[in-house]
């Protein structure tokens, strides 16, 4: 064979047929299409699911009630000097519909103005913990020898160690704020998601196309960003939804013991104003209710969201 015909044969050669840089556009088409088509099969999957959906409305409900508080209840409504001739502890009526506190502020603004403070601390934790568990995890899984074993011994000891009594010295030691209570949550809780994220990753590291990247001289930073993180991610991305729950029952936790913010309205800090004046056994029993299906309805939401997302990475789990 001769030089120019080599030449005209080589991928980078301008005189390249045009049938083969057709070929290459189309394959890069082919690979849209088929990730177009597993986002429309898993949303139809997630559509099917009804408990699902009916998690994600109530997520949407109280995402959207949360950003609009200013515009339907302006923070004037929350200061107690122009509460001077309301009600107290007025029961839920048509003039009040979820009642007032002791204080005359009405129960559902403080809701609106809670969720604020509540859902953000829980998704901020949340993402931190997913964070640091990625990393981790995926640590923990690839590397091996002395540095794998002291990563996967710090996260077994965070596993063993009560994350609520963590969180709790953190918040008693921190200044208190919105910002210690997303630090104290989010460092206290990763270690369950190291735990995932090293099992799908030592998974993924023994599949045929790691070693052959290995042989190729495929770097660590390659492998684990191009290869493992990519492989763990959906499975993150649903331990996500699953997290958030226990998050913002953390918050409401640490707010209910007086270490949260006081400054901030937060689901937790009405259940602390509810316990500093015995509603439950004083017959406020609104005082005490409200807040409470609040918080269940957005932990149960994201538990039901985030059991149909892990069915979908995972179609085992759709016939349990």
């Amino acid at each position: 064979m001769s030089a120019n015909t080599t030449a005209e044969a080589a991928p980078g050669s301008p005189d390249r047929d045009p049938r083969e840089r057709g070929a290459a556009i189309d394959g890069a088409k082919l690979v849209r299409e088929r990730r177009l088509n597993n986002a429309k099969k898993n949303w139809a999957l997630f559509r099917s699911d009804v408990p699902a959906l009916l998690g994600a409305l109530v997520l949407l409900f109280f995402v959207v009630i949360a950003l609009a508080a200013p515009l339907i209840a302006p923070a004037a409504m929350l200061d107690v000097t122009k509460q001077l001739d309301a009600p107290r502890y007025a029961p839920p009526s048509l003039e009040h519909p979820l009642g007032t506190d002791g204080l005359g502020r009405e129960l559902w603004v403080r809701i609106l103005w809670g969720a604020r403070v509540s859902i953000l601390v829980g998704v901020a934790a949340t993402v931190m913990s997913m964070v640091i568990g990625t990393i981790m995890g995926l640590a923990a899984g690839h590397f091996s020898g002395l540095f794998g074993g002291l990563i996967m011994r710090i996260i077994d000891f965070f596993i063993v160690l009560p994350s609520l009594l963590l969180a709790i010295v953190l918040s008693s030691v921190l200044e208190r704020g919105v910002f210690t209570i997303v630090i104290a949550i989010g460092l206290t809780s990763w270690a369950s998601t190291a735990r995932i994220v090293r099992s799908q990753t030592l998974s993924v590291e023994s599949r045929l196309y790691i070693e052959r990247a290995r042989i190729l001289g495929a770097g660590h930073r390659h492998i684990l960003f191009r290869h493992l993180l990519p492989a763990v991610m959906p499975l993150v991305l649903a331990n996500t939804t699953l997290t958030v729950g226990g998050a913002i029952i953390a918050e409401s936790t640490l707010s209910f013991l007086g270490l949260g913010d006081t400054s901030k309205e937060s689901w937790g800090t009405i259940l602390k104003n509810s316990m500093d004046v015995s509603a439950a056994t004083s017959g406020y029993w609104w005082y005490v209710l409200t807040p409470g299906i609040a918080i269940l309805l957005v932990v149960l939401a994201f538990t039901m969201v985030g059991r149909a997302l892990e069915a979908i990475i995972n179609p085992a789990l759709r016939s349990r």
